[in-house]
C-alpha cells in the first residue's frame, strides 16, 4: 500500500511539474513576443561593460543600497530566494524520484549545516516580508500611497509578500515534523526507511513542541501536507510572477545588461528626421539605402507601444513599481500629474492589451486605442522636466524618460499640439537658430554694449 501511494505521489508530482512548465513556457513566449513588437535597437556594443553593469545592478543590488534599510531588507529576500532554491531543487528531485532528502545521502554531515543556513535565511525572509507589508500598508512611505498604486497594484504587492511567508512556514512545519519522525523509526518500517537521521534544524526545532504530541500517522500526513503545500506554492509562485510586477526577479538581469551606456541626459535624434535633413543638405552619397523608405517614417514619435523600441517594452515588463522614480520626480513632488512609475505601468498594461488582441484577432487588428490618449495624457507628459532623476533612481536601469520623450515628439510633430510657449521657442530655433527672439547677428550685442559703457 505504501509503495502504491509513493508511485501515485510521483505521478501526481510529474503531472504538476509538466503542467507548471507548460503554463510558464506559454506565458514567457507571450511576453517575449510582446517585447519584440517594439522597433529594433542595437544594444550589443561593449559587452564587457554590459556584463559589469548587470553584475553590479542586478546581481549585486548596488542601487538598492542608496536607501540602506530598504536595501538590506530587499537583499535578505533576494539572497533567501536564490539560496533556498537549492533546497527546492532537492524537493523537486525527491518528487520525481520518489526519494526523501536525497542530498543527505551524499552530503552526509554537511547536510544539516546547509539546512541550518537555509532556515536562518528563511527566517530573515519572513522578517523582511513582514516589514515590507507594514511599510506598504501604512502611510510611512508616501510613494506607496500614490493614485496608480490603488487596487490591483497594492493587492499584488501584498499577495506576493504573504505568499512568501506562508511558503517559509510550510518549510518550517515540514522540517519540524520530519525531525520528530526521525525519532520514531522503531514504530514503522516506512518511517525508518523514509526519514533518515538528519537531526534537528536551527529554526524548525522551535516548532517541535507544537507537533510532538501527534501520533506517527498524523505526523506523516502533516509532513507530506507541508511538503505538497511548499512545492505547489513554489510552482504557483513561478507562474504568478509572470503576471505580476515581480517578473523583475528574472527580467532585471537582461534589462540591466541591455542598459543605455550613453551618458544620462543625452537624447537620441530621430533617425527618420536625421535622414531627411542629410538629404536636404546633400550629405548622402546617392545610394538608395540612404533614403528613407516611403513606409519607413509612418509617424514621428510614439503614439502606441509598437512605436517604441523593444528595450522600452522590456523596461515596462521589468518595472517592479517600487516608485523610487516617482519619489524623486520634481514634477510629481510639486503636485503635477506626472508619475514616471505610472508611465511604465501604463506601457505594460497597454502592451498586454495589444498582445491579447493579437492572440484573439490577429496581428493587424486595430482596437481604436493607443498608449497616448487612452493610458497616458498630455498633461502628464508635458509636466516632465527631462531632469533624468527618474532614470538615476531606478535600481535596474529602467528609462521612463525615453518613453515620455517619444510620446512628446508625437504630440509636437504629429499633432502640433504643444503649448504656446513651446511653439514660440520652436519658431525662434527655426528662424534664429536659438530659443531667443533675436537674430544671430545680435547675439554678441551685449558685449558691444558693455564695451561702449566702459565695462569691457
Amino acid at each position: 500500500m505504501e509503495q502504491f501511494l509513493q508511485i501515485f505521489q510521483q505521478l501526481c508530482f510529474g503531472c504538476l511539474l509538466i503542467a507548471a512548465g507548460i503554463l510558464i513556457y506559454n506565458r514567457v513566449r507571450f511576453i517575449r513576443r510582446n517585447i519584440l513588437l517594439g522597433k529594433p535597437e542595437d544594444r550589443t556594443d561593449q559587452p564587457g561593460k554590459r556584463w559589469k553593469t548587470m553584475a553590479l545592478m542586478a546581481l549585486g543590488q548596488k542601487q538598492m543600497f542608496d536607501r540602506p534599510f530598504a536595501g538590506f531588507m530587499h537583499f535578505t529576500i533576494y539572497i533567501g530566494f536564490l539560496l533556498i532554491n537549492l533546497e527546492v531543487l532537492e524537493i523537486v528531485l525527491d518528487g520525481i524520484l520518489g526519494t526523501h532528502r536525497l542530498f543527505y545521502s551524499f552530503l552526509g554531515e554537511f547536510y544539516p549545516f546547509l539546512i541550518h543556513f537555509f532556515e536562518l535565511l528563511a527566517l530573515g525572509v519572513v522578517f523582511a516580508c513582514a516589514v515590507f507589508i507594514l511599510r506598504r500598508n501604512s502611510k510611512l512611505v508616501p510613494r506607496f500611497q500614490k493614485p496608480e498604486m490603488k487596487g490591483w497594484p497594492a493587492l499584488d504587492g501584498n499577495i506576493i509578500l504573504i505568499w512568501e511567508i506562508v511558503l517559509m512556514f510550510a518549510l518550517f512545519t515540514m522540517n519540524a515534523t520530519d525531525s520528530i519522525l526521525q525519532t520514531r523509526g522503531d514504530e514503522s518500517t516506512f518511517v525508518a526507511s523514509h526519514y533518515p537521521d538528519a537531526g534537528k534544524f536551527a529554526v524548525s526545532q522551535l516548532f517541535i513542541p507544537i507537533y510532538e504530541g501527534l501520533n506517527t500517522k498524523a505526523l506523516i500526513y502533516l509532513e507530506r501536507f507541508s511538503w505538497w503545500i511548499h512545492i505547489i506554492g513554489i510552482f504557483a509562485f513561478a507562474i504568478y510572477i509572470t503576471y505580476s510586477k515581480h517578473l523583475h526577479i528574472a527580467l532585471a538581469f537582461p534589462n540591466t545588461y541591455f542598459s543605455d551606456l550613453k551618458p544620462k541626459g543625452e537624447m537620441d535624434n530621430m533617425e527618420s528626421v536625421t535622414k531627411e535633413v542629410k538629404i536636404m543638405l546633400g550629405m548622402t552619397n546617392g545610394n538608395e539605402g540612404d533614403l528613407p523608405a516611403d513606409d519607413a517614417v509612418g509617424t514621428f514619435g510614439a503614439k502606441d507601444v509598437t512605436d517604441l523600441t523593444w528595450k522600452n517594452l522590456l523596461d515596462a515588463y521589468s518595472c517592479t513599481e517600487c516608485g523610487r522614480c516617482t519619489s524623486v520626480c520634481p514634477a510629481n513632488q510639486t503636485g503635477k500629474k506626472l508619475s514616471p512609475r505610472k508611465i511604465m505601468m501604463d506601457t505594460r498594461d497597454r502592451l498586454e492589451e495589444v498582445g491579447h488582441n493579437i492572440d484573439e484577432h490577429g496581428k493587424n487588428f486595430e482596437d481604436g486605442k493607443s498608449l497616448y490618449g487612452d493610458y497616458t495624457s498630455k498633461e502628464e507628459l508635458m509636466a516632465c522636466t527631462t531632469c533624468n532623476a527618474c532614470v538615476e533612481a531606478c535600481p535596474i536601469n529602467i528609462n521612463p524618460l525615453d518613453i515620455i520623450l517619444q510620446q512628446r515628439r508625437y504630440i509636437a510633430m504629429e499633432e502640433s499640439s504643444t503649448p504656446a510657449a513651446w511653439n514660440a521657442m520652436f519658431s525662434n530655433i527655426e528662424n534664429n537658430a536659438a530659443p531667443w527672439a533675436f537674430p544671430p547677428t545680435d547675439r554678441f550685442k551685449w558685449a558691444e554694449d558693455l564695451k561702449n559703457n566702459g565695462e569691457g
